[in-house]
């Protein structure tokens, strides 16, 4: 099997190579190609370092797409995308690479032809709906989303389930809560808070929470988000049926069990680390979110998620800082 990850330098990418990597297989069949594009060149892993292919690239630009899918791959994880701080600030860059790009890339497949019709799995958002919003959202909620990001994800989503209909590939949307504990620096998502409050603190560093603790989200760990989208390739197309797109199962709680959480597990003095500082546009960006869901389709499917969000710190714990909490 050859397995094509667009957006394999980012976190949820480096995670999927690695699990795929110790796997060695997917669906049940062995793989035997692994290839690996981002617009920096993604870490080739030296345990699988014969069957993985790394490339720096950008899917806009011309043939690039093209070339991905040239030899083929079975699976395709389109991870590749900017977040949702980046794209509310900048317009041209969040049509242009989470749209223009994923446009290219459902083209090329398109034009291969000869009955190539590869599964796609497709790492949406949940920033797809927007207020006014039920007391929990079920999975015949309507697409209204209230930022760019929001918009380019349900764009994305509408393409896939199109191409699906007509055959020209087998798609499947996940709609991701928001991911958390995520390791290394912040980055420019406005929901980057949620892991900071947590990812910070516990390494010994301050960390900066813009909105009330009252805020109420839903989350799941990075283990949880490679779990689905391996779940994902490996669904039966009779099952989805002409509804490809999901809402991920996670754990809802407000900001304020968050930091009880990491209270209960860390103590005191870490969850001091917090400081409250209100930042106008995160404000805004998070209010347009949904909050609770009521995903019954993708737990009937197989998705799982974890139970609390203590589960969520110590699977960060675990994975990334070797079971050890700073002083």
């Amino acid at each position: 099997m050859h397995v094509l990850i667009t957006g394999a330098a980012g976190m949820i990418g480096r995670k999927l190579t690695e699990r795929l990597v110790v796997d060695r297989a997917l669906n049940g069949q062995p793989i035997e190609k692994l290839t690996l594009i981002d617009i920096v060149a993604p870490v080739r892993l030296a345990s699988f370092s014969d069957h993985v292919k790394t490339r720096a690239a950008d899917l806009n630009e011309p043939g690039v797409a093209a070339k991905a899918v040239s030899e083929r791959p079975d699976v395709i994880f389109h991870l590749a995308g900017v977040v949702s701080g980046e794209a509310e600030l900048n317009l041209e860059k969040g049509y242009r690479v989470n749209l223009d790009g994923s446009r290219a890339l459902l083209e090329a497949i398109r034009l291969t032809g000869d009955g190539y019709k590869p599964r796609v799995v497709f790492t949406s958002s949940m920033a797809v709906f927007g207020a006014p919003f039920p007391a929990a959202i079920d999975d015949d909620f309507h697409l209204t989303p209230l930022t760019s990001y929001g918009t380019q994800k349900a764009m994305v989503e509408l393409m896939l389930a199109d191409y699906t209909r007509r055959g020209l590939l087998e798609g499947v949307g996940i709609r991701l809560p928001s991911i958390v504990v995520r390791p290394g620096k912040p980055n420019k998502a406005a929901s980057g808070f949620f892991s900071g409050i947590i990812r910070e603190p516990l390494a010994g560093l301050e960390a900066v929470l813009p909105v009330k603790e009252s805020v109420v989200h839903t989350h799941a760990s990075p283990r949880s988000a490679v779990g689905f989208l391996i779940h994902a390739a490996g669904l039966p197309r009779d099952k989805l049926g002409p509804r490809i797109n999901l809402n991920m199962p996670g754990v809802c709680c407000t900001v304020a069990e968050q930091i009880a959480a990491l209270r209960r597990i860390a103590g005191d003095k870490v969850a001091a680390r917090i400081k409250r500082e209100p930042d106008e546009l995160i404000i805004r960006i998070v209010d347009g979110w949904p909050q609770r869901f009521d995903p019954q389709r993708s737990t009937e499917l197989g998705f799982r998620a974890e139970s609390t969000f203590d589960e969520i710190i110590r699977v960060h714990i675990e994975e990334d800082l070797g079971g050890k909490i700073a002083a």
